[in-house]
């Protein structure tokens, strides 16, 4: 193996926690955000979407009918954090104007990575079915994750949706916005902080790395990570835009100043550049 890719290494570009070692403070800012956000907000929760124990939702209701849907998914490496620890990001959404949809999925290893996948691809359906009751438009739906989650929303572009509920149109999901997304989980094979939990297998790792699948027929991916992350995570961003190619990665960028965690409190910080590309991407 070559030096730059033994464990050593793979471990100072994957563990975001060892390179923002103030990790702790964003978390605690999330979970008291989140608490705010869900006092301050109408919203529905821990709305089942399915029957495995991590298949819930919660919903920020549009405050008109017919808006626009805009689903986030969490990060935390398909094996921590929760959708309650997120709920920070839909008051900005749903102020603007959307209905936003935040679900959870189980965790590794008591589940794979194929199988959160499908997780997602469930909610989707669920969302597409019931948008209408919460004032979202099923036919205008857009897809926001996280790190782990952004891997999910680029996966969810390439989803066979008639194969999974033949009552769900081909398109279902035509825009996704990726922040600091995992493309490429070859790497994480090898990463030993992860491997363990993750379990992930050659087959498993090319069937869930969007860069190795053919780019979508249809749809458009925002791709962004933090300025200050690791090499590796910059590469990643970069490297989808390689492989799917700019008619599909309209927009690529690296946000200054920004590590892991910091990207994603962006999104809900009015007035920030990317705030201003997810409401762009939202109202496309």
């Amino acid at each position: 193996m070559e030096p730059q890719l033994d464990g050593a290494w793979l471990d100072r570009m994957y563990n975001n926690r060892a390179l923002v070692p103030e990790y702790q403070r964003h978390f605690d800012r999330w979970k008291a955000d989140s608490e705010q956000a869900r006092r301050d907000s109408e919203c529905v929760l821990d709305i089942a979407y399915g029957k495995a124990p991590g298949e819930k939702l919660d919903v920020f209701p549009a405050p008109r009918s017919r808006a626009q849907t805009v689903v986030f998914i969490h990060g935390g490496y398909w094996r921590s954090l929760d959708k309650s620890d997120h709920s920070f990001i839909a008051p900005a959404l749903q102020e603007a104007g959307a209905c936003v949809v935040v679900p959870n999925y189980d965790l590794c290893p008591a589940v794979t990575i194929p199988g959160i996948t499908m997780q997602m691809a469930r909610a989707l359906a669920w969302t597409w079915k019931h948008a209408p009751d919460h004032g979202g438009d099923p036919r205008n739906i857009t897809v926001i994750g996280h790190s782990a989650g952004g891997q999910l929303a680029a996966m969810m572009l390439n989803c066979d949706w008639t194969a999974l509920d033949p009552d769900l149109p081909s398109d279902v999901v035509g825009k996704a916005l990726s922040i600091s997304g995992l493309y490429d989980l070859d790497p994480l094979m090898r990463t030993p902080f992860l491997k363990d939990s993750l379990r992930l297998t050659p087959g498993d790792a090319l069937r869930c790395s969007p860069a190795f699948m053919p780019a979508p027929m249809a749809g458009t991916l925002y791709s962004v990570c933090g300025g200050e992350e690791s090499p590796e995570f910059i590469r990643q961003n970069r490297l989808i835009r390689e492989s799917w190619g700019e008619g599909v990665v309209e927009v690529c960028e690296e946000m200054e100043g920004l590590h892991h965690f910091g990207v994603i409190e962006a999104l809900a910080q009015p007035g920030h550049p990317l705030q201003a590309l997810a409401l762009e991407l939202v109202w496309r």
